[in-house]
């Protein structure tokens, strides 16, 4: 009679762990299981955090379908100087704001949560002349490349840093002693502070 109880414990241990081993796991706090970049649909919002250090702001909103994704954004860069990240023909005459403009991305993760993405800005740019506080606007669409990964912490929330080449055609704005000429390329490093509001897998 022991060895029959024995038997029937050892045979309910054993369906316990086989079950066991085929329940999928959840993972862990810092690598979940499925993991985050194996999503097929997501809706994310994100923010360009520095830009509110300088007075301004930023907010992006975007979907996720597999590996593509679409962000559309708004920017306004406050007191940022934003002739600092220009290329080649940058002037220390001049400093560039970014006042309220619209973009639109598209993205694609080449592997894992490692974005490339394309894009168009439609800046509309104020230009103050420093030796005469004189300002003008300038509109620039601005196209370019990126690249940024997203660190996800848990589930939802997410760093992502990254670095953008922007360019342009030529355009300029006159002021009477002197024209300014905008720069044909920024390179800007940037962060993006974000949340996944919705995914499903």
């Amino acid at each position: 009679m022991k060895n029959y109880f024995l038997l029937l414990f050892m045979l309910f241990v054993a369906t316990c762990n086989v079950s066991a081993q085929n329940e999928p796991s959840t993972g862990t706090f810092w690598h979940p299981n499925p993991a985050v970049y194996d999503v097929k649909h997501a809706l994310e919002i994100e923010s360009l955090v520095p830009m509110f250090l300088t007075g301004g702001y930023h907010f992006a909103l975007g979907y996720r379908y597999k590996k593509f994704r679409i962000r559309a954004s708004v920017i306004n860069g406050g007191t940022y100087n934003a002739e600092t990240a220009g290329l080649k023909n940058s002037s220390a005459e001049f400093k560039r704001y970014y006042t309220t403009s619209p973009g639109v991305f598209l993205g694609y993760n080449v592997w894992k949560n490692l974005e490339v993405y394309t894009y168009l800005e439609f800046h509309t740019f104020e230009i103050t002349q420093k030796s005469t506080g004189m300002k003008k606007d300038l509109k620039s669409t601005d196209s370019g490349l990126g690249v940024s990964y997203q660190f996800f912490i848990g589930k939802i929330f997410y760093v992502q840093p990254g670095l953008h080449l922007y360019l342009r055609s030529n355009n300029s704005v006159n002021f009477g002693d002197a024209t300014y000429n905008i720069p044909n390329a920024d390179v800007s490093p940037v962060i993006r502070i974000g949340a996944r509001l919705w995914k499903k897998y």
